[in-house]
């Protein structure tokens, strides 16, 4: 019967999200608690669930059951059982033996990684990641000749489903073009007014600590359902109903590590917005990345960037780090204009919002070819530095602050960069419909609610999860398709005139 043959796959698909619930606290604490000591060990543990979730997948059973499993059509089951059978083709098209190499070499890489950032030594990494790319590239050919995509193509539908480059070209040389003069137009802008007096530190680590936490609660964070730690990289990882985001910690500096907390924070919201009944089954999972992105840069860009955030948050701040209410650094123009300063910088996740996209189109580009084979791997540096000096006219110094800064690579997330700046493309959109649906969330983002806001993300983004396409969940949140039309306005309005 068709409708026994839907219920196998949910219990089938069950099993597999209850294993991946455990990578996920895995993967959280490989990158935040485990001694360096476990690596190999951990990597074993690792590969061998990767494994088996994938003999579940592709075992012949879940194709005979796929065949024979039908849903009401536009019913959430009929999206379910579209997003089953996606699943099962893409990890179809992959040998077992291909999944582990992949999942060791990437859990190497990783480590050697956090050596070669800390020493800034591209050669020391370049072995394990030289692995780590074969590997994915052999995963890109045998996905794409699989699914009838380009390689690349292959990589960037496992993180945002139906995205091709064929999207993001158009969109990245529209970029590439504006930018300069939008860089220039926002700095002459900013020229014209007297430079923002910062907050003198230094800010102890543990006062930083519990300030993020007071706006991860602020914004909605579920402390029952989540936690903060420390990692190397900034990242949103755990399980169902354990949201573990992380940051790292500046003494001379609190609003790196108070940005990185609520970029991580938009995510963990997506996360625990998804709907409950659906959260073991693939339709239940965040719709994709470019979707995701936009969640953590609506709250870090989009609002905690912004004058009403700041009018609520600067007696706050001030309060947390004894400052003197009349020094002058400590308000809420002078913060504000200190978080939307635009100021070339090497590190992409510190970069202000008009920069941001340069640091993507150059990952974009860097990985594109060194996919495709028209870069080598060992001359990445020399190619990644002439990228960032030629949109951002810097000259990096060293690999720390160059091609070694971020883990996406080591880790094995080849087509992840691109969602960034495609994620702020739709955060603008849904930021501009929210805010002309509700005034209250205007109002109440000044007042330190964001009750509001959450409401509306929840109704129109969280909750649909991967019932629909991410242009389909666009149209109705917005009205409109995919747009860069509120992007752009969006930072013509805060950095090259009055917002």
């Amino acid at each position: 019967m068709p409708q026994h043959a839907y219920t196998d796959l949910t219990t089938h698909f069950a099993r597999i999200g209850r294993i991946r619930n455990a990578l996920g606290i895995l993967g959280w604490d490989k990158d935040v608690m485990m001694p360096a000591g476990a690596a190999e060990s951990r990597a074993d543990s690792i590969a061998t669930l990767d494994v088996l979730c994938h003999e579940i997948l592709t075992a012949p059973v879940i194709a005979e059951l796929l065949d024979r499993a039908e849903a009401p059509a536009g019913s959430w089951q009929a999206a379910n059982l579209q997003e089953m059978r996606r699943a099962y083709l893409h990890a179809a098209s992959v040998p077992a033996d291909l999944v582990d190499a992949m999942s060791r070499a990437a859990s190497r890489c990783e480590m050697a990684w956090r050596a070669a950032r800390r020493e800034g030594d591209f050669a020391a990494l370049l072995p394990t990641l030289s692995e780590v790319l074969d590997r994915t590239r052999d995963l890109a050919v045998v996905k794409g000749a699989a699914l009838g995509l380009s390689p690349y193509d292959a990589l960037l539908d496992q993180y945002d489903p139906g995205t091709r480059r064929a999207d993001i070209d158009p969109v990245f040389t529209e970029l590439r073009r504006d930018l300069p003069a939008l860089i220039a137009g926002a700095q002459a802008h900013q020229a014209a007014t007297p430079a923002p007096v910062l907050p003198a530190g230094p800010f102890p680590v543990p006062l930083q600590e519990q300030v993020g936490r007071r706006m991860m609660a602020a914004l909605g964070f579920d402390m029952e359902r989540g936690r903060l730690d420390v990692s190397v990289h900034p990242f949103c990882g755990g399980a169902e109903d354990d949201a573990r985001i992380t940051t790292r910690y500046e003494d001379d500096d609190f609003m790196a590590a108070l940005m990185g907390v609520i970029h991580e924070t938009g995510h963990a919201l997506y996360e625990q917005g998804l709907p409950r009944d659906w959260r073991s089954q693939p339709v239940g999972q965040a719709r994709g990345m470019s979707l995701h992105e936009s969640q953590s840069l609506l709250m870090e860009m989009q609002v905690a960037r912004s004058r009403p955030f700041m009018d609520w948050a600067a007696p706050l701040l001030r309060a947390a780090f004894g400052g003197a209410e009349a020094d002058p650094a400590w308000s809420a123009d002078s913060l504000y204009r200190a978080v939307t300063r635009v100021r070339p910088g090497f590190i992409r996740v510190d970069a202000d919002e008009v920069t941001y996209p340069a640091h993507v189109l150059v990952r974009y580009e860097m990985e594109t070819a060194l996919v495709d084979g028209t870069l080598a791997l060992r001359d990445l540096p020399e190619a990644f530095n002439a990228g960032i000096h030629g949109l951002l006219g810097l000259t990096v110094p060293n690999d720390r602050l160059g091609c070694l800064q971020d883990i996406h690579w080591p880790s094995g997330a080849w087509g992840y960069f691109p969602t960034y700046t495609m994620g702020a493309i739709l955060a603008a959109q849904l930021r501009q419909a929210a805010f002309r649906a509700d005034p209250a969330i205007s109002s109440g983002i000044a007042q330190g609610d964001f009750a509001p806001l959450l409401g509306w993300l929840r109704t129109h983004v969280h909750s649909q999860a991967s019932r629909l396409s991410t242009p389909d969940i666009i149209r109705a949140a917005t009205g409109a398709a995919p747009s860069t039309d509120a992007y752009r306005a969006h930072l013509r309005e805060r950095y090259c005139g009055a917002e």
